[in-house]
């Protein structure tokens, strides 16, 4: 009894240590973020043209592409009972996905705005922003854990998981496993960061500041997933992305931590004997 005792102490402990850790190092990140605003302006140099940024025509886009999110939102709610995802649905939804993307792309491009710049896509080496995006997500993860905790306990313990999730434990090929594994990992992170954090808090960022941008993009993020359960994880999780990028200047960051993030979350699915939940 009293071991038992001691090591459900030490492990709160120890828990409790890893969350302490992760506010410190992402309430660094926002310190960073806020003496960089602060400062002087950085100047260019003589023979480098000013970055164009996003202008009325992109907030014209991205208040369209709010609005058709809160319709989706507000429909998935308003529906009686859950729709059952299947692989078709989710081929379907990662297809609009994709032509969001281009759409936004054929815009900017339209407008003569420099994506790469604008995402600073290739601000820092891929090794470097790979290596960035594990140690901010390591920090990020007791934060999600604490608010998955959170959320658990005032919904009496009701599991979080999405559709994506019970669809994946469902699978029964081997095919099926591999699309929905290439999907979350290469194809979501990509296009979900584009259109979140690199478009849609870019316009935010850009009209209403930082913080303002940070905190209804991550609102949205979560909202736009359609699942109660999982909003406080999602939030936090959309903060984080974001913070990780207003931080790094880089999009790659926060497309490669939402890339670990669901490549972790498919490992804990694929192999559950190995880890408890």
């Amino acid at each position: 009894m009293f071991a038992s005792a001691l090591s459900s102490a030490v492990g709160n402990i120890f828990v409790a240590l890893l969350v302490l850790v992760g506010v410190a190092i992402y309430t660094g990140l926002i310190r960073q973020i806020s003496v960089r605003r602060a400062g002087p302006p950085v100047e260019a140099a003589p023979d480098v043209p000013p970055v164009r940024t996003f202008g009325l025509p992109e907030a014209c886009v991205a208040l369209g592409l709010i609005a058709f999110l809160l319709l989706n939102i507000v429909s998935s709610f308003e529906r009686s009972a859950p729709i059952q995802l299947n692989s078709r649905d989710l081929i379907a939804n990662f297809l609009l996905s994709l032509f969001v993307v281009l759409l936004i792309a054929v815009v900017l491009k339209l407008r003569g705005l420099d994506i790469d710049a604008l995402g600073g896509f290739s601000k820092s080496s891929f090794k470097r922003s790979v290596s960035t995006a594990v140690v901010l997500l390591l920090a990020a993860t007791p934060l999600i854990g604490m608010a998955e905790a959170l959320t658990q306990s005032f919904l009496g313990g009701e599991s979080s998981h999405q559709e994506i999730v019970d669809l994946f434990n469902s699978s029964q090929s081997l095919g099926q496993r591999v699309t929905i594994i290439v999907l979350a990992v290469v194809i979501a992170p990509i296009c979900e960061e584009f259109i979140f954090r690199f478009f849609i808090y870019g316009v935010l960022r850009r009209y209403f500041g930082v913080a303002i941008g940070l905190f209804f993009n991550a609102l949205l993020f979560a909202a736009a997933h359609t699942h109660l359960p999982s909003a406080a994880p999602l939030f936090v999780l959309g903060a984080c992305f974001t913070l990780a990028y207003e931080w790094s200047g880089s999009i790659i960051v926060s497309m490669a931590m939402h890339a670990l993030f669901n490549s972790a979350q498919l490992i804990f699915l694929a192999f559950p004997q190995l880890f408890q939940q």
